[in-house]
């Protein structure tokens, strides 16, 4: 049942969003826009019309483009309930144990607070796939805004204990600055060093660098790899300040 394709649009700055597509259902999902036009041009350019968004927090630059590509198809925006009264192009509210289709891919719903208090991700276990918006960055995690290092942590050790396999859509491209970081945090992290090399060489060619996997995180991400909540949060106040 591996029919779905996913397509990465680069907007804004650093912003990553994601155009999925279900072949065998012809269904098409956009998650976390930024923006509309990029989007909707990517989808008419394939021939695929945009019947879903979903939406992983309510920061504008992942529901900025909510409103004109819902305006423009008509589709049904999701999102979690609990942050239903700051995004107002919301048509269901889902949360931790919920699930949404793409087609007859099944992605379950998960809470996953810190960066916003009510931030949720979308993973497709059989597809082995995971919409993590900005929970979980390639070598990093989103600041903690709205929640606690506990619940970071929480996040992390949750997302850590996924398949190896499992690849990771996140919502920015941030891997090299998350990496040098990383190389100072864990200086004796081979892993760490030889991966950072790569991510040096894409970017100098103007390349992405995420999609990611469990296994590279677990590897090379210090905030994966933290001992407690206290170490993440000593962790994310130095990235804060790096």
């Amino acid at each position: 049942m591996m029919s779905l394709e996913v397509v990465r649009i680069p907007v804004l700055h650093d912003n990553y969003v994601w155009l999925m597509h279900d072949a065998a259902s012809g269904d098409t999902v956009v998650i976390d826009p930024a923006v509309a036009d990029p989007v909707l041009a990517a989808a008419a350019a394939r021939g695929w019309t945009i019947g879903q968004i979903w939406n992983t927090h309510w920061h504008g630059d992942h529901i900025g483009g909510n409103a004109a590509i819902k305006a423009a198809t008509g589709c049904t925006v999701t999102g979690p309930a609990a942050e239903a009264d700051r995004i107002d192009t919301l048509d269901r509210g889902v949360g931790e144990g919920d699930t949404v289709r793409i087609g007859a891919h099944v992605a379950q719903v998960l809470a996953v607070p810190a960066h916003t208090a009510g931030h949720i991700a979308y993973h497709l276990a059989e597809a082995q796939m995971l919409f993590i918006g900005d929970t979980l960055f390639a070598m990093g995690c989103g600041r903690l805004f709205e929640g606690t290092a506990a619940q970071m942590f929480a996040n992390m050790q949750r997302l850590c204990a996924m398949p190896d396999d499992t690849t990771v859509y996140c919502a920015h491209e941030y891997t090299q600055s998350n990496g040098r970081f990383a190389l100072v945090a864990e200086p004796d992290n081979a892993a760490i060093a030889t991966r950072m090399a790569q991510v040096d060489a894409a970017r100098a060619r103007g390349e992405p660098t995420v999609p990611t996997t469990i296994a590279q995180e677990r590897a090379t991400n210090v905030f994966m790899r933290a001992r407690d909540a206290v170490h993440l949060a000593e962790l994310r106040s130095a990235k804060d300040a790096f």
